[in-house]
Order: structure tokens, then C-alpha cells, then sequence
């Protein structure tokens, strides 16, 4: 039986360090072992996006990436996206337009859109909906999840 791994990371610009097992993966460390439980399992399997991060600059399933992998890198979870108690303008969108019901899914369409207007601050629906493919929503349809995404690109743009 392997023993378990000691991990150093970043993780909502904050040093962090934490001990793995080989096989745990960074969804469970994030949640179990570090206690940032706002990243959600939904299917486990990659499929619905509720646990999506960003690492790296990449948008990742945090289901599908070992925890050991997590070693030097820059992660950035739901914790990470407002400004201490300041919403960001995308969180403000969601529940302005709302854009969620269980919450299940919505740390990862906030975590996948913040990452889409980085890259694209003023993104088509159609470039939206394309980005967002790997998210899925079982409550409010995605009409809502569009409508805040537009609504937060808007927003930005005038500040």
C-alpha cells in the first residue's frame, strides 16, 4: 500500500500544502483534504462540469486530474473568483438573471465563463454556448446561464 504524497500548490493565490494518496483525486483533496467545498462532485466521471477549475490557465475537470498532479501548479476554484466579499461580476449576473437553482452545477459554469472572458471579453452566443458545452444543468436550462454570461460580459466591458 502506498503511502501518501506530500503536495505543494497554489490554490487561490494562496500557498498551500497537503498530503495525497496516489490515487485520490484533485476533487477530493480540494473538497476532503483542503476543505474548499464549493467545487461539487456531480457524475465523477468528467461529463457534467460541476467540478470544474481552472489550472494552469487551463479549465479542467477537477474529477479527472490526480491530486498529485496538483504539485507546483496554480489553481484557481470557486473560493477564488470574488474579490474577498465583492462578487464578481459573473456571480452578480447568475443570481441577477437567475441563472441557478440547486447549485450543483453553477461553481463550474461561474469557474468555465470567468475563464471565457478572459480569453473573450465580448464573446457571441454562439461562442458562449460552444465553451460552456461541457457544463451541464439538470434545473434551469441554459437560456438563463446564456443571458448571465452576456449580461457579466456586458458589465465588464464598461468598467
Amino acid at each position: 500500500m502506498p503511502g501518501k504524497t506530500h503536495v505543494q500548490t497554489t490554490i487561490n493565490g494562496e500557498q498551500v500544502d497537503f498530503l495525497c494518496e496516489p490515487r485520490q483525486s484533485l476533487l477530493e483533496c480540494l473538497r476532503d483534504v483542503i476543505g474548499l467545498t464549493g467545487t461539487k462532485e456531480g457524475c465523477n466521471d468528467g461529463n457534467c462540469g460541476a467540478c470544474t477549475i481552472n489550472m494552469d490557465g487551463r479549465v479542467v475537470t477537477s474529477c479527472l486530474v490526480l491530486g498529485v498532479e496538483a504539485e507546483g501548479a496554480n489553481i484557481e476554484t470557486i473560493e477564488g473568483v470574488a474579490d474577498g466579499s465583492n462578487l464578481h461580476p459573473l456571480q452578480l449576473a447568475f443570481l441577477e438573471n437567475a441563472a441557478l437553482q440547486c447549485g450543483i452545477c453553477t461553481p463550474g459554469f461561474i469557474v468555465s465563463s470567468k475563464a471565457l472572458l478572459e480569453q473573450n471579453p465580448d464573446p457571441s452566443e454562439h461562442e458562449i454556448r460552444f465553451w460552456l458545452a461541457n457544463n451541464l444543468c439538470r434545473c434551469t436550462g441554459y437560456d438563463k446561464i446564456i443571458r448571465a454570461v452576456q449580461d457579466a460580459a456586458k458589465k465588464m466591458q464598461e468598467a
